[in-house]
């Protein structure tokens, strides 16, 4: 089961407090500096399962730093630490209200400050007060209550209702192994494959009602907003195809309406389970709502060159805009 939304507690590491020394030949204060608390960063990654770690763990901290030491010795630094977590993350601060978002491999953002180190009591000394006794106690490092929300960054999202065969499209394009089979809700979890530089999202089965959170609902609705372009798959045993379509369309528009302003391809899939004639016929009424409608089979060689078509395109298109 993929973890998309968790939330944690994280504690930056407090600063080291100072320190009372004095020398022993001459008796000048030397008490050292703390260390500095580490800082807790979020690094973005590919992996999309990554926020399972959060699953039973949910307060994390880093490190705090070591308190100053005698002859100008300074206490040693907080280690800080670097939480790894999926590309796509937004990352909603529910302390402060801020919100930040990972959005490419590599990119390292910091939830929490660490505590700066207090100063020892040479730092205290004048020339009326030669034997300070003073020193700075090391601050508190940032204490904050984190949700993170993944948010699946995809060029193409696999959209339809259950069992319309975009796992198997998927698989069929990619080195992609989700989980196929001949009834409703095979896929529980999105699934992400690479074909040649697009990402592409299979996400699970939508059924009506799904924006107020029927069937698997809500949950994954949210994967598609972050999509470029979206495939919508209808199988060729629908009875309706049509209404098929329009209740896909109203469950995204009734989520967030912008999905509807993103560009769409049809796809009429599984139609080696139908007569040309009877295919042909499905065809004519869902060219009604779009002209890009594409009738497939995983097993039709032609077919599946003609969704590479597509995909090429689409890769152009974002090359082009880079």
């Amino acid at each position: 089961m993929l973890i998309d939304d968790v939330t944690i507690q994280i504690k930056a590491g407090d600063g080291g407090d100072g320190a009372v020394a004095f020398l022993k030949i001459g008796k000048g204060p030397a008490g050292a500096h703390g260390g500095n608390g580490g800082s807790i960063y979020m690094k973005g990654v590919s992996e999309i399962d990554m926020l399972r770690q959060f699953r039973y763990r949910k307060k994390l901290g880093a490190k705090k730093g070591q308190r100053g030491g005698s002859h100008f010795n300074d206490g040693a630094n907080g280690e800080d630490l670097v939480l790894k977590i999926p590309i796509g993350t937004v990352i909603h601060n529910l302390t402060n209200k801020k919100t930040s978002e990972i959005i490419s491999i590599g990119q390292r953002i910091q939830v929490a400050r660490g505590g700066r180190g207090g100063k020892g009591n040479f730092e205290f000394r004048s020339s009326t007060n030669t034997t300070p006794m003073e020193f700075q106690e090391g601050s508190l490092g940032e204490e904050f209550d984190l949700r993170l929300e993944l948010k699946l960054i995809a060029d193409v999202g696999f959209v339809g209702l259950p069992n319309v065969g975009k796992s198997s499209l998927l698989n069929e394009l990619t080195n992609a192994k989700s989980k196929v089979a001949n009834y409703a809700f095979t896929t529980l979890d999105p699934n992400l494959g690479v074909y040649y530089e697009l990402v592409l999202a299979d996400i699970p089965g939508l059924i009506e009602g799904a924006s107020s959170g029927k069937g698997l609902g809500i949950k994954f609705l949210h994967h598609i907003e972050r999509t470029r372009v979206i495939f919508h798959f209808i199988s060729s045993e629908s009875k309706d195809p049509l209404k098929d379509y329009e209740i896909i369309r109203k469950e995204l528009g009734a989520y967030n309406k912008e999905l509807l302003e993103k560009a769409e391809y049809i796809f009429l899939s599984k139609t080696d389970l139908l007569e040309k004639k009877e295919i042909e016929e499905k065809l004519k009424v869902l060219k009604k709502v779009s002209k890009k409608v594409t009738p497939i089979s995983i097993i039709d060689e032609e077919s599946i060159k003609e969704v590479e078509k597509i995909l090429r395109e689409i890769n152009k298109q974002k090359i082009f805009k880079k």
